[in-house]
């Protein structure tokens, strides 16, 4: 009875649909049979008159192309009142009221900065990540927004890459969870609520895999790989309803992605089912040009004909598709169709309606920055520390004695925010010095010394510092600085260490050839480690980084990333044990830059380095060691938790049978706390080379001090798909291995068969 009610409600629900989707189409013709050709290729042009510049270019008379129907959407301004503004510019003054769309680049909060997204994945929670889009989705939508241009779900392996502080990491199963999640909580389950924001996933596709980690740079990767490893967090966007795609800066297969024609039509709409707009990556159309496509007419009718619908700022759609229609370069079609989609995307975020349906001033005062989200980003933050390391236990801090707090991040609001926060409010965020005084009480004596600077390097701070004076040199020299810290330290009980990057140290256009602590820093670490004091250090980070010498010589190490706004109270809950920390480690740490690209799922050489054998003649180094030095799925807890074997229901299984995978797992240390249990498969024998190892599933559990809990997986055959070399997505029969464990790395295995 139940399987014919959900059927019934399923045809409702499609029929519904059908209808909805008829009244669109009629509205939509209507109007566009009413608009003149200049009219159509308007709302193809996506401007800024400034305020979210990542180019060399800023839309000019941007009014006067409002009131002529020459814009379609609109971003770098916010506020319900500046906003409406200029919506009333295109509904009262142009010739056909059409409503402008209003975009901005919110990433990891709009106003209330949550964790940045590199961060958020580590806390292996979608339900938290999901929430912190809702919540961004709820301010930006109150302050004016349609659109935000997020999630980005490139997958990197190259940490050198400023833009991996934007994603997932480096897992396509886990990045699919986290784009899947981040889809589903800005746009909620109607786009016409005054609380929804459209998503644009970005940067379709593949831009994490730009060579030598440098930003904006050539992509080239077999389609096999693609599939296999890149494209899955894209599909799982397109899935999950997104309503546009950006297009990425990088090429492919020698063509441009703004032009890919295989890309963004035969791919993403007629594999993928997908119905929404494309847009470009900023200048990106005419960027083409230095790429060696064509002028600006020629580049512009490639992208037009490859499936693009929205020229973000470059204007070649707006200057050339005339001239290119008339000389046959582009057809009416292909405007039709681009105007369609954009028009579909207003109509379906209500704006036809309602064009000011997200300006309400009373909404902004009391839904922008709340008390409430705030503490909802303490909460969030909290969830996505990763602890490193803890010898001895020296964490989690005592709320009595002596702490000397010390480095140039301890005491900086300037960079708690970190990238691409760029409606957030730097001067309200929580230091750690201010969040250890909250926490901690008036029990504790706490001695601040600066330490050093972020950098010494006048002309690297010039580069770091573009938008606003993230680094900030000290008029001390660094000796005097140093001096006054190990003076501190002396004194102390313990030295809590704040250490890393400034926000731009990554981000995008921050690609760093070098991912070590800047030579200040790590100074006057070792001046402090001198001292024979126990050191725990705070990591601000957008990427990993190479930490051989601390991890060897520091007693503790916590990455904090960039916890936004409430940074401080959240880094202070972890450090003093009001919350254990339970963040996983979503990419791999390198121990040297020299092994980038690194990351678990890796294939196999035929001559594979186990570390036993003499290694000449084995794919290895000479000077280091192959391993990483925090491998994925890696993160400790204040308590210890322990696995038993696993236990399979069954050793084979065919196509259409499941296998059950259990075991146990006991906290068996002296705190609570939450753990991650991971499950890795490794398909041994495959019609093409397979990774040593995959993640399938994965459980966050809480246990008590001293309890035990069985975990239970399931695994079916479609978990063990993989592409071929025809790229058909299918399961083969033979011989596998299940791997559970706290990380990629210490894992149980156990064995099976999957047979036809």
């Amino acid at each position: 009875m139940k399987k014919y009610f959900i059927l019934i409600l399923m045809i409702c629900a499609f029929v519904h649909t059908q209808a909805q989707n008829e009244k669109m189409n009629e509205f939509i013709t209507g109007l566009m049979n009413k608009m003149t050709m200049d009219e159509k290729i308007g709302q193809l042009n996506l401007v800024t008159p400034g305020g979210a510049v990542t180019g060399a270019v800023v839309s000019k008379d941007v009014d006067g192309k409002i009131r002529n129907g020459q814009v379609g959407g609109l971003f770098g301004i916010t506020g319900p009142d500046r906003v409406r503004q200029a919506q009333e510019i295109a509904v009262k003054n142009s010739r056909l009221h059409i409503p402008l769309l209003f975009g901005l680049d919110v990433i990891h909060g709009h106003k209330t900065i949550f964790q940045i997204p590199l961060g958020l994945s580590c806390s292996w929670d979608t339900a938290l990540i999901e929430k912190s889009a809702r919540i961004a989705a709820t301010e930006a939508s109150a302050d004016g927004l349609d659109w935000a241009f997020s999630p980005m779900v490139d997958i990197s392996h190259d940490p050198r890459w400023g833009r991996i502080a934007e994603g997932a990491g480096e897992d396509p199963y886990l990045g699919s969870l986290v784009a899947r999640a981040m889809v589903k909580g800005y746009q909620g389950n109607d786009l016409t609520q005054n609380n929804s924001v459209m998503a644009c996933v970005k940067h379709f596709a593949l831009y994490g895999a730009a060579e030598a980690g440098r930003d904006y740079n050539t992509v080239d990767m077999s389609r096999l790989r693609m599939f296999q490893y890149y494209l899955p967090p894209y599909r799982a966007a397109v899935d999950a309803g997104v309503g546009s795609v950006m297009s990425s800066f990088n090429e492919i297969d020698g063509i441009p992605a703004t032009a890919n024609k295989w890309l963004l039509t035969e791919l993403l709409r007629n594999q993928w089912g997908f119905k929404g707009f494309v847009v470009s990556d900023y200048t990106a159309v005419s960027e083409m040009i230095a790429h060696g496509m064509g002028n600006l007419q020629e580049v512009s009718a490639l992208a037009l004909r490859a499936g693009l619908d929205m020229d973000m700022v470059s204007e070649g759609f707006l200057t050339t598709l005339k001239k290119s229609l008339a000389e046959a370069r582009v057809t009416q079609s292909q405007i039709d169709d681009a105007c369609r989609r954009i028009l579909e995307a207003k109509y379906k975020l209500g704006l036809f309606d309602n064009p000011y349906r997200r300006m309400s001033p009373e909404r902004a005062k009391s839904e922008i920055f709340s008390d409430a989200n705030r503490k909802q980003a303490r909460e969030i933050a909290r969830h996505t520390f990763v602890l490193l390391k803890n010898d001895h236990q020296v964490l989690p801090l005592k709320k009595t004695g002596t702490i000397a707090l010390v480095g140039p991040l301890a005491n900086n609001k300037d960079n708690m925010l970190g990238t691409w926060s760029v409606s957030g409010d730097w001067t309200k965020s929580i230091t750690v010095l201010d969040g250890i005084k909250n926490v901690a009480g008036s029990g504790l004596n706490i001695m601040y010394a600066k330490g050093s600077n972020i950098s010494d390097d006048t002309a690297f701070i010039k580069r770091v510092n573009v938008f606003r004076p993230e680094i900030v040199r000290d008029p001390r020299t660094p000796e005097e600085m140093i001096r006054e810290a190990v003076a501190a330290a002396s004194k102390a009980d313990v030295v809590v260490a704040v250490m890393g990057e400034a926000s731009d140290m990554t981000g995008e256009s921050s690609s760093m050839a070098d991912i070590n602590l800047p030579s200040s820093q790590e100074n006057l670490l070792k001046e402090l480690v001198r001292t024979g004091k126990p050191i725990v250090m705070i990591l601000f980070n957008g990427r990993p980084m190479t930490l051989n010498w601390e991890n060897d010589h520091l007693n503790a190490i916590l990455d904090s990333w960039f916890a936004g706004t409430e940074a401080g109270n959240a880094i202070a809950d972890a450090l003093f044990g009001d919350y254990n920390p339970s963040g996983k480690l979503s990419i791999t740490f390198p121990r040297s830059v020299g092994q980038i690209p690194i990351y678990y799922n890796h294939k196999n050489t035929g001559r594979p380095y186990d570390g036993v054998e003499p290694p000449k003649f084995k794919s290895d180094y000479l000077d280091v060691s192959n391993d990483p030095l925090y491998p994925f799925g890696y993160g400790l807890s204040y308590t210890q938790f322990s696995y038993s074997d696993l236990s399979l229901d069954k050793k084979q299984i065919s196509g259409s049978q499941a296998l059950t995978v259990k075991l146990t797992v006991t906290n068996s240390g002296q705190f609570a706390g939450e753990e991650t249990v991971q499950l890795y498969t490794r398909d041994m024998a495959g019609s093409v080379t397979r990774p040593v190892k995959e993640l399938k599933k994965f459980q966050k559990i809480y246990l008590q001090k001293g309890e035990s809990k069985e975990v239970s997986f399931t695994l079916t055959a479609d978990d063990l798909r993989f592409y071929n070399s025809d790229l058909n997505f299918v399961y083969e029969p033979g011989d596998f291995k299940v791997f559970v464990g706290p990380n990629s790395r210490d894992v149980k295995e156990a064995e099976f068969v999957l047979t036809k």
